[in-house]
């Protein structure tokens, strides 16, 4: 009995694993029409997301900060608790595909009512113990699809932490660099506002001893405050920055320490994007919104399949006895199989509904992948046309800050020769710190600007590091998953 049983179950499972067809689209990767390079090319040679951040920035602060960042984020735990729970859901999913045995136990004694018979009955004993089967053999594909869509959803929360790796490195590296520029427009700043106080003195001397009028001592006490505000405002920004890189780097505000200066960060000359085809592959992102989109495709097959007919197989095979001393005797062998059809009849088109949410799921998901490669391409071009900008621009700004200073020094020399009034020698001391905070800005602006486009082109990442995930799934993944 009981090997016909076995055997029984086992053909079952073995046709319906060869026989059965997954209804619904199989997924295939949307076309989008990428232009052969860049508009604003970086350079020839191999792209520079290839290199890991240690490889590209050369500050090691910078780099033990990336470091302290990838171990210590909450945002990126919590990232990498979401992959436990997709993976713990796959394997929930993957289980539905597959019988199910349950061990079922009973022991009664039972003392009928005499009124319910009509002869007396004696007390009695029950005793059972069975395995149950329960088996909904996947003749449409339904159970294979859910465990696709699963899967597909699995990688795409893997995708997912690994572009929140490549978003927090450059913030990180952004924030950084913040850092170093408000810093040195500080220590401008200040430097400034030592210089003008010590003209405001000179001017006061100056005016008690009847040698310049009152409004020059006005116009230093006018630009002695206004230098004294803007080292106000960029301490408070320079303090709030160090706080926000804190909180990246999972800790309590605090002082951020610091590397190599602003003007001491360096770059390669040329910094190759590589190709936009690339960005198929290379950006995190990008795959995870693939992912996504092929969960959905493939739940539309789940969606045909809930409004077809489930075929369950349903059985048990056990012991029961009313007497212990007879329950292991081969009398007491018992056991079931059957099945059952069940599925829709009249549900006044809510399968069908569901049907089209499934189709509608699945054209958005579509969309959102394509325009999400849409949208790294725009990033690559934006960062790309940023720092060639600001590299040309920093040369203009170097060049009026040296104009400016040698002005600052013949304005001051002709004021003291009383040649000059002492308006133009604080107009050309205004240019010269503006000069002077512009040109510190546009530096950390190009900076900035090249971890714009690490990050846009997915730097930081390597495909095959996903290999192992993709090799485990296989492994995992038995020929009844597979979608005939």
């Amino acid at each position: 009995m009981s090997t016909f049983y076995f055997r029984t179950l086992f053909l079952v499972t073995v046709l319906a694993s060869i026989c059965g067809c997954a209804l619904g689209p199989d997924y295939e990767r949307p076309q989008v029409l990428l232009s052969e390079k860049f508009i604003q090319s970086g350079g020839e040679g191999e792209s520079i997301a290839n290199l890991e951040w240690w490889e590209l920035f050369s500050d090691p602060v910078l780099v033990e900060l990336i470091n302290v960042a990838l171990e210590r984020n909450k945002e990126l735990g919590a990232a990498v608790a979401r992959i436990e729970r997709a993976r713990a859901i796959l394997g929930i999913t993957r289980a539905d595909q597959f019988p199910r045995l349950d061990l079922r136990g009973n022991a009664t004694r039972t003392d009928a009512s005499d009124e319910a018979f009509a002869f007396a009955v004696a007390p009695f004993n029950n005793f059972g113990l069975f395995t149950d089967l329960s088996f909904e053999i996947d003749i449409w594909g339904r159970l294979r699809r859910a465990t696709e869509a699963q899967r597909a959803e699995l990688l795409s929360s893997e995708y997912a932490q690994r572009a929140f790796v490549v978003t927090l490195v450059s913030e990180v590296a952004s924030t950084y660099f913040t850092i170093l520029g408000l810093e040195h427009r500080l220590g401008i700043s200040q430097g400034t506002l030592n210089n003008r106080r010590g003209a405001t003195e000179l001017i006061a001397e100056r005016l008690n001893k009847g040698v310049v009028p009152e409004i020059d001592l006005n116009q230093a006490q006018i630009e002695e405050a206004s230098a004294a505000v803007a080292v106000t405002v960029l301490e408070r920004d320079l303090r709030q920055a160090e706080h926000a890189l804190s909180v990246l780097l999972g800790g309590l505000p605090a002082e951020i320490p610091r590397g190599k200066s602003l003007y001491d960060q360096s770059f390669a000359l040329e910094l190759p994007a590589g190709f936009p085809a690339e960005l198929l592959e290379r950006r995190p992102d990008v795959r995870a919104a693939e992912e996504s989109a092929h969960a959905a495709v493939a739940r539309v097959g789940v969606a045909i399949g809930d409004r077809l007919p489930s075929l369950n197989l349903l059985g048990f095979v056990g012991l029961e006895s009313i007497e212990d001393s007879n329950f292991f005797h081969g009398n007491a062998k018992t056991w079931s199989i059957g099945g059952s059809l069940l599925g829709p009849l009249i549900d006044f088109g809510r399968s069908s509904s569901a049907i089209d949410a499934a189709e509608a799921e699945a054209k958005e998901a579509l969309l959102g992948y394509e325009q999400s490669v849409i949208q790294a391409v725009r990033e690559v071009e934006d960062a790309l046309v940023a720092i060639r900008t600001t590299r040309e621009g920093q040369k203009y700004r170097e060049n009026q800050v040296t104009a400016a200073r040698n002005a600052a020094t013949l304005s001051r020399t002709r004021y003291d020769e009383g040649i000059a009034p002492y308006l133009e020698v604080l107009d050309i001391e205004r240019s010269l710190f503006e000069a002077e905070l512009g040109a510190s800005n546009q530096r950390e602006t190009y900076l900035r600007s090249v971890v714009q486009l690490y990050k846009a082109l997915g730097g930081g990442w390597v495909q095959e590091s996903l290999l192992p995930i993709h090799a485990e799934l296989a492994k995992e993944t038995p020929a009844v998953d597979s979608a005939s």
